[in-house]
């Protein structure tokens, strides 16, 4: 009796327990079970699809690959043509001397913290400076010397390294074309130019001014000089002052300037008209070994400047049969 009722107490107490965890509106663990596996599926995140990315260059511009024009070419062409390097043979200690050239572009090297002198020739004045960038570019000018000694010196000194400008200079007798470049530590300590047209001219008028001393025949005498010739035609700057003979050759006296000029050609006005005949400079003077009535000096091919030179009978026996 006692074993009968402990079990079925038991048993009450265990569906007690069951119906306490089951509460309303709770699914059944069967249907918890079956419900289970769909909402898994609907609450899954899908992953997402990785796609490769390609890398899409930027459109060139077609201007940078287009080659420059003709006349920028030429320009180029022009401008590394004129370039003077600075070269070794050239030096004097310390200074770069420069044959100076119309027309050239000199380049000079200069470095940060040093600066560079570029002189000019003795006795010029300087009108102006000029450069291409004056705001990295330091560059003054001072003079050393009095009267003919006196110089103009243009000081320059870069602010950085790896700086390319120009500078353009102005005097009183030319103009200079500098290219400016700037190394880190390299520079040139001065520069200057020599000028062999200058010394060409001096030594020219130093020559005339010994020819023009110089007799124009050693063996001339004063009483046997015959002045008797008269000139005519054209008046172009090299026309004759004067003739004169000596009884043997025949004298024509030029200005002074000849030397610098185009020499016209002689030539004798004979019978069978104009004849080119044998003749020497000496200084400004055409000597002719002989004697002749007439002659011309011509110069030109089309619109010729002629000049004539007769003596004075000739030109009054001439006179006299045209008056016939």
């Amino acid at each position: 009796m006692t074993h009968r009722l402990l079990a079925a107490t038991l048993l009450t107490l265990l569906a007690t327990t069951a119906n306490a965890q089951q509460t309303p509106g709770s699914p059944s663990p069967a249907s918890s079970a079956t419900t289970a596996e769909p909402r898994t599926a609907t609450t899954t995140t899908p992953r997402p699809t990785v796609r490769p990315v390609v890398a899409v260059a930027a459109p060139r511009s077609r201007r940078a690959h287009r080659p420059p024009s003709p006349a920028v070419r030429r320009v180029i062409d022009a401008n590394r043509a004129a370039l003077r390097a600075p070269l070794r043979p050239s030096f004097i200690n310390g200074v770069q001397v420069f044959p100076y050239e119309e027309g050239a572009v000199y380049e000079a090297y200069t470095a940060p913290g040093q600066v560079t002198d570029i002189t000019l020739q003795a006795g010029e004045m300087l009108n102006a400076v000029a450069s291409g960038d004056t705001t990295r570019w330091i560059i003054g000018d001072t003079v050393s010397g009095t009267g003919e000694n006196r110089r103009t010196h243009i000081l320059v000194k870069p602010a950085l390294p790896g700086l390319v400008t120009n500078l353009v200079i102005t005097t009183d007798r030319r103009s200079y074309h500098v290219r400016l470049t700037s190394t880190a530590m390299t520079a040139m300590s001065a520069l200057s130019w020599s000028y062999p047209r200058d010394e060409l001219l001096a030594l020219q008028r130093r020559e005339q001014a010994r020819e023009a001393t110089t007799p124009v025949a050693s063996d001339l005498g004063v009483e046997s000089l015959n002045f008797g010739y008269a000139i005519s035609g054209d008046r172009p700057a090299w026309r004759p002052v004067r003739a004169f003979d000596d009884g043997r050759q025949t004298f024509i006296e030029f200005p002074v300037d000849i030397a610098t000029r185009e020499a016209p050609p002689l030539f004798v006005i004979g019978p069978g008209g104009a004849e080119l005949v044998n003749y020497r400079m000496h200084g400004r003077y055409y000597v002719v070994d002989r004697l002749f009535d007439a002659a011309e000096l011509r110069l030109g091919t089309g619109d010729q400047q002629v000049v004539r030179i007769e003596k004075d009978g000739s030109r009054r026996e001439r006179n006299r049969r045209r008056a016939r």
